[in-house]
């Protein structure tokens, strides 16, 4: 057993956060799942409030630079000094698409060969041929044999027919290169670019539901992300340009406060279910006048909370519409797991209940089983980093744990074969 140090970097609309770990490799790593590999233990951690980035795009190169080297230099003097080089992070920005391609190719009934399954791969990439994106994912759902699914490790099969079901996932190439060039001047390498949902998604899902499926909802400040699994692997990502820091805006304009008030406001006091609030409780808060000077004054708490409510409500029913769109109660099951800074707002929990039940949404066609995630299968985190804020950082350590054998930030082209190599894969695939 020998130890690596890995580095995840979370650049997020409402904070940069790092995490330093340490994870045990026994010999070649070759597992493509989290649970295959020892737990990363925590070494190092650094946070900063982010500026510069507006639903998880870089709008101002300077300010995102100082924040990424604010929270790098807090883990790295945390971690015993030593720089890190190599870091793994979650990308929001660039209108993440999601897809699953079916393909099929010829096997003429020989055995399926590693060159078959390779062949079947390449021709799902192919139906990105012509975009001008940049593949961040691309795995493979599940294998068929002659038409019959479920064939998790076709090699050394006999059929006439394989055909795959592969994800990918893509993103415009200009926000990457925004990354990668904030990154450069930090004098960090990328090392490997993930999808926020699925980040956060590894960090807050439990085996048991990656591998029966379930969908994880991100809630972030300037962003809500989206990811579902089934049979351990993820098979749709989507994020939606709302966050907690919409609230936010709703309480600094409802009350005339300003945007830190509100913040505070939020997070003492708010509420986003106005029943569970009782009638007569009041809260102090501090308005600007028209003299521009601070006054305070006593409000009900129940008028914080009908602000708070219709814009929780709004982001729901916009996660909602989104899974019944993309017809994910059906094919991942109807368990949902909340997690990000926003799903921290009291009562949350008992409205999505509500949400996604089939007595107000009966499109979803039956309830879901809800309930709140925070990071998992991850050691070192203290109390104030354990929680939900911090699952996408939490999920990159474990992505970069596992280090799944996917596409992901690769530069490097694989060298062409040789003629001998060519001549000897032609004849194994036709004798």
């Amino acid at each position: 057993m020998r130890e690596q140090t890995i580095a995840a970097l979370d650049i997020g609309t409402s904070k940069v956060c790092c995490f330093i770990a340490r994870v045990s490799v026994d010999g070649a790593v070759t597992g493509e799942n989290v649970d295959e590999i020892s737990r990363p233990r925590v070494i190092g951690i650094g946070h900063q409030i982010s500026k510069g980035l507006k639903a998880g795009t870089i709008v101002d190169m300077e300010e995102t630079e100082t924040s990424i080297r604010a929270a790098v230099d807090a883990a790295e003097r945390m971690a015993g000094g030593s720089p890190i080089h190599d870091v793994y992070v979650n990308i929001s920005a660039g209108q993440p698409s999601s897809r699953v391609f079916s393909v099929e190719v010829d096997v003429a009934g020989h055995e399926i060969s590693q060159l078959d399954i390779d062949r079947v791969l390449a021709a799902g990439q192919e139906n990105l041929k012509e975009e001008e994106r940049f593949l961040l994912h691309s795995r493979p759902i599940n294998f068929s044999i002659d038409g019959v699914p479920g064939a998790k490790k076709p090699l050394g099969m006999y059929g006439e027919k394989l055909g795959v079901e592969i994800h990918m996932s893509t993103v415009a190439i200009s926000p990457l290169k925004n990354i990668q060039t904030c990154l450069n001047r930090c004098h960090l390498n990328l090392q490997g670019v993930v999808l926020t949902p699925y980040a956060s998604a590894l960090s807050a899902l439990v085996p048991d539901e990656r591998d029966l499926g379930s969908i994880c909802v991100d809630m972030g400040g300037g962003i809500t992300s989206i990811a579902a699994f089934r049979d351990n692997e993820f098979v749709f990502g989507d994020i939606l340009p709302v966050g907690g820091n919409h609230v936010t805006r709703d309480i600094a304009q409802g009350l005339s406060v300003p945007e830190a008030k509100a913040e505070r406001l939020k997070i003492l006091y708010g509420d986003c279910l106005v029943e569970r609030v009782p009638v007569r409780e009041q809260i102090d808060i501090v308005q600007t006048g028209e003299d521009g000077r601070d006054h305070a004054m006593t409000i009900p708490r129940s008028m914080l909370t009908s602000i708070v409510n219709p814009r929780i409500e709004e982001i729901l029913e916009l996660v909602r519409d989104r899974i019944v769109e993309c017809g994910l109660a059906d094919s991942v099951g109807r368990r949902i797991v909340f997690t990000g800074g926003a799903s921290q707002i009291s009562g949350l929990e008992e409205l999505a209940r509500k949400i996604f039940s089939a007595d107000v949404s009966p499109e979803l066609r039956g309830d879901f089983h809800v309930r709140m995630g925070r990071p998992i299968s991850i050691d070192g985190l203290a109390d104030a980093t354990a929680g939900p804020v911090f699952s996408t950082c939490a999920g990159l350590l474990n992505y970069g744990a596992a280090l799944p054998g996917e596409v992901h930030y690769r530069n490097a082209e694989k060298p062409k074969p040789g003629f001998l190599t060519r001549a000897q894969s032609w004849l194994k695939a036709n004798f």
